[in-house]
């Protein structure tokens, strides 16, 4: 891989082989606008295209005004080849040998404008999100969460292995990584043997993490036409990652019969810089296999099914209110049944309409393994085995105070493509 002139630390997730985008503001210019991540800076592409940036790449002129949004939309609208081009162009500016140095490296105006410690920026949510829809693509946290609750006879429903079970999630309470998340009051049975069945109104007592990626929407269908499986890839703009934050009390009282509500409606946290597809290129992996072909009905058959999810390390950190920090897992989004065209391909096999913005969560992504779950539910066996910390201190779910981190990062070091952290802190319940 190519070196930068701009000094890139070597575990730095944002190489010269990323380059993700976002959307950030700073104390001197509080507008949201586009940047890219590179090191411990930000470009701010507002700044470089005003200042003729892109004047070598001529295609991208007449798009240039997508770049003085305040969010990726416009830009993840044009479509892959756009996404590639410019990424590629930002990759060249960046080179140590870039044949353009009187765009950014050698314009010291320029550079102390545009070229801004990510230290003093804020990060917003890069897209606005007009639907989520949140799958459960996860083989091994299916199968656990099912053992939990149903047994091992019967862990997985019969239409696991056929079809990318998913939920319409709440696109409204998606925040971005470093956003406190207040505990959800709600319906909880305390209780579930008694009879009869009254549920308490009381702050959430199993609050949980679900750590997964999610993917966004780059151009969407019509109403009524179906986006074909070996056509799905060219719908998607890039990877996040996620926790989407589930209250296990609340979704136990509630879910029968139509599924997740309020224990999930109430906060979803993700990375503020979206890595391109392009990007993940290099990490294809082979994913988690049903029982047979026989398995896929003909419109979720993928030409490139042997490599269809990414190598992506994916951990999650718990940082208590003292400031231990524990590592609860390690996993890998190999643990996937379902790739993201796929959840695209039955997203809109009914001939739903997807649009640009909308994002696509995985499910939980866990391991086999104790140490590689992606969900304390799953860790605490339901809640029965208690958690030990770095410091003596147990958990079975998340206390006040304490603060989820999650990572994913694929590559070696010094050209790591990665997410930075997803993180969330949690705050007591409102009194009601």
């Amino acid at each position: 891989m190519a070196t930068s002139w701009l000094s890139i630390p070597k575990q730095s997730p944002f190489s010269l082989a990323n380059i993700p985008f976002g959307i950030i503001s700073t104390l001197s210019s509080p507008s949201p606008r586009p940047a890219i991540a590179i090191g411990d800076y930000a470009l701010d592409l507002f700044a470089f295209a005003s200042s003729g940036g892109f004047s070598k790449l001529s295609s991208f002129t007449p798009h240039i005004d997508v770049f003085a949004q305040p969010t990726l939309n416009a830009f993840a609208a044009l479509g892959r080849p756009v996404h590639r081009q410019v990424r590629e162009y930002i990759q060249t500016i960046l080179k140590s040998d870039t044949p353009f140095p009187e765009l950014l490296q050698s314009n010291d105006t320029l550079r102390q404008s545009a070229l801004i410690p990510r230290a003093e920026v804020t990060n917003h949510l890069p897209l606005k999100i007009g639907d989520y829809t949140d799958f459960y693509a996860g083989l091994n946290h299916a199968y656990n969460v099912g053992v939990l609750f149903r047994g091992p006879d019967d862990a997985l429903q019969p239409n696991y292995k056929h079809l990318p079970v998913g939920y319409h999630g709440r696109a409204s309470s998606v925040v971005v990584s470093g956003t406190p998340i207040r505990r959800p009051n709600g319906q909880i049975l305390l209780n579930p043997a008694a009879t009869p069945k009254l549920p308490t109104f009381s702050p959430c007592k199993k609050l949980d993490i679900e750590l997964e990626l999610a993917a966004f929407v780059c151009r969407g269908n019509s109403l009524g036409e179906p986006i074909p499986i070996n056509e799905a890839e060219d719908h998607l703009f890039g990877l996040v990652l996620m926790n989407d934050w589930s209250a296990r009390d609340i979704q136990a009282w509630e879910y029968v019969p139509l599924g997740p509500f309020n224990a999930k409606n109430f906060a979803t946290t993700i990375t503020p810089w979206v890595v391109l597809m392009d990007a993940l290129e290099p990490f294809r992996a082979r994913g988690l296999s049903a029982d047979s072909a026989d398995s896929l009905l003909p419109y979720l058959r993928e030409q490139k099914a042997a490599e269809s999810v990414y190598d992506i390390k994916l951990e999650f950190d718990l940082k208590t209110e003292n400031g231990t920090v524990t590592k609860l897992s390690k996993t890998n989004a190999t643990n996937l049944l379902w790739s993201f065209p796929q959840m695209v391909a039955h997203h809109t096999v009914t001939g739903c309409n997807l649009n640009t913005g909308d994002l696509l969560g995985s499910g939980t992504i866990s391991g086999a393994e104790k140490g590689t779950l992606g969900s304390l539910l799953e860790s605490s066996d339901g809640g029965k085995t208690p958690i030990k910390l770095a410091d003596g201190e147990e958990r079975v779910f998340l206390q006040d105070g304490d603060e989820a981190m999650l990572r994913g990062v694929c590559g070696k070091e010094g050209e790591y493509v990665g997410f930075g952290e997803c993180v969330g802190k949690i705050l007591p319940a409102l009194k009601l």
